[in-house]
């Protein structure tokens, strides 16, 4: 979070200032990769990009608080992976290996080997839950987002995000126990 500095941040990227630009992006583009990485996207990097070119284009239009700024990227990287599976609908693609087996840099191999089976069972405790689910967890989780603001990013009713939520949880706590 960037703090009692945003506002300040925010005028700076509506005039065109680089580091403004660069200090919203390296705030919010790791955890909106993360969300677009679990949600299964075909290319979360790419489409992070795109994300935050909306985001960016969008920004005169934006008023409110810093985390209304918070849910509006995220309302955003939620339409744009809503985009990329109608397209993938429509052309359907080779399919890519999973993120949690690709090679990274080298350094120490225990501590790789250990978050890739981390990484790997998170993805797979993903894969257990509905779609629905598992955007309402990835958004109130990875995004921070209150429940009214996923409810707004994914155009449902407060009490459906509450109920998708507490489904959720408790089917990910009886694969976990």
């Amino acid at each position: 979070m960037i703090g009692e500095d945003f506002e300040v941040v925010l005028d700076a990227a509506r005039a065109g200032a680089p580091w403004a630009f660069e200090r919203l992006y390296t705030d919010l583009a790791p955890v909106v990769t993360g969300y677009l990485r679990l949600q299964g996207a075909t290319e979360p990097d790419d489409l992070t990009s795109e994300v935050f070119l909306g985001v960016f284009a969008g920004l005169s239009s934006f008023e409110g608080t810093e985390s209304q700024f918070r849910s509006w990227v995220f309302t955003i990287a939620h339409r744009r992976l809503i985009d990329e599976r109608r397209r993938a609908t429509r052309r359907p693609a080779e399919p890519t290996d999973d993120p949690a087996t690709l090679d990274g840099p080298g350094g120490d191999a225990e501590a790789e080997a250990l978050d890739a089976l981390g990484l790997r069972r998170v993805y797979e405790l993903c894969a257990t839950l509905s779609v629905e689910q598992r955007e309402v967890l990835l958004l109130r989780i990875v995004g921070d987002l209150t429940v009214e603001q996923v409810a707004r990013a994914v155009g449902r009713s407060v009490g459906a995000v509450k109920a998708l939520q507490r489904r959720g949880l408790t089917a990910l706590r009886r694969k976990i126990e």
